[in-house]
């Protein structure tokens, strides 16, 4: 009779284990319910590279700002209703690109037809933004799979969560060492500007060939200087927009980071070490991105009832929500 507390206490500690094992993320955790999850995923956002050169930029930046809100959750994919002002609908959101959102509802869409109601929109994100990266001649790393939808979706929680362009470097360092990161890894993480993260394209048609005046003409009423300065810093968007490397930090060291506080890190002790180390060694560059990247992935994932698998990316199953 001694042993069945200590044999209960076994069965109840093997359930937990069950429990927490099942929530887990794994990588193949669609092998058996949508097995060819990845050639989907591939095929769209490879399609729409092609014809929309700027998408992986944008969905790299789409997938920073839905994970570091809240978790990556594919909150910030979440459209505004009478009920809900939405994260996509911050202010620091109103620039995600279109091309972004398109890119994984048509990943959404096509997965929809061959394994309806399986396949989250977080999980799609997570491995779309892989598959781009890897495309454009970045690192290949693996993406574990089982991320759940969020079930809420709020613009007032967004901007506390984001670092604006000009915050000093002690806040941006404090921010994501909050969220579990390192200075190490917010120096690599920093290098997916390296794919014009940083919006050159926004305004590249005002800074270069403006009204087919030329490779340097640009928009007159810009202040010169200015323009000039701007031509410099995109001049490797313009080369190759569609490239991932360590260009960007090697831009960094030369003065040429178009966001004051990615220049900021060329100059601070406690990130220019890992600035000089990536501009002159891309595999270490890669092979730190790719780690923090996963990381990133799984920062406040959802799983089990904490979240849903959402029929459509822009909109809770709960409409009301």
């Amino acid at each position: 009779m001694a042993s069945h507390p200590f044999l209960l206490l076994l069965l109840l500690l093997a359930a937990a284990l069950f429990v927490l094992s099942d929530a887990k993320l794994t990588l193949n955790y669609y092998n058996a319910s949508c097995p060819q999850i990845h050639d989907i995923i591939s095929n769209v956002v490879t399609t729409k590279q092609i014809n929309s050169p700027t998408t992986a930029a944008g969905v790299l930046r789409l997938f920073f700002h839905d994970c570091f809100v809240s978790g990556c959750d594919a909150s910030v994919l979440i459209s505004t209703n009478a009920f809900n002002k939405a994260e996509r609908d911050a202010d620091i959101n109103l620039s995600l690109p279109g091309d972004a959102f398109d890119a994984v509802i048509r990943a959404k869409t096509s997965l929809e037809l061959q394994c309806p109601g399986v396949v989250s929109c977080s999980d799609i994100l997570a491995v779309a933004t892989r598959d781009l990266v890897s495309m454009l001649g970045g690192p290949f790393y693996p993406v574990r799979l089982g991320r759940k939808d969020s079930l809420t979706s709020s613009a007032t929680i967004v901007e506390r969560n984001l670092d604006r362009p000009n915050a000093s470097l002690d806040q941006i360092i404090s921010h994501f060492a909050s969220k579990g990161f390192t200075i190490r890894e917010l120096v690599a993480l920093s290098g997916a500007h390296t794919v014009g993260f940083s919006h050159c394209n926004e305004y590249a048609d005002r800074i270069f060939n403006f009204n087919d005046g030329g490779p340097l003409a640009f928009d007159p009423t810009m202040n010169p200087k200015f323009a000039q300065a701007l031509q410099k810093a995109c001049a490797n968007f313009i080369k190759d927009p569609g490239k991932f490397d360590n260009m960007y930090y090697q831009n960094l060291l030369k003065g040429m980071g178009l966001l004051a506080s990615d220049q900021k890190m060329a100059a601070d002790p406690r990130t220019a070490p890992f600035v000089k180390l990536y501009a002159a060694n891309q595999s270490a560059f890669f092979e730190d991105f790719a780690h923090a990247m996963q990381k990133v992935g799984v920062y406040g994932v959802k799983t089990g009832k904490k979240g849903e698998v959402r029929r459509r990316c822009d909109a809770f199953n709960n409409l009301s929500v």
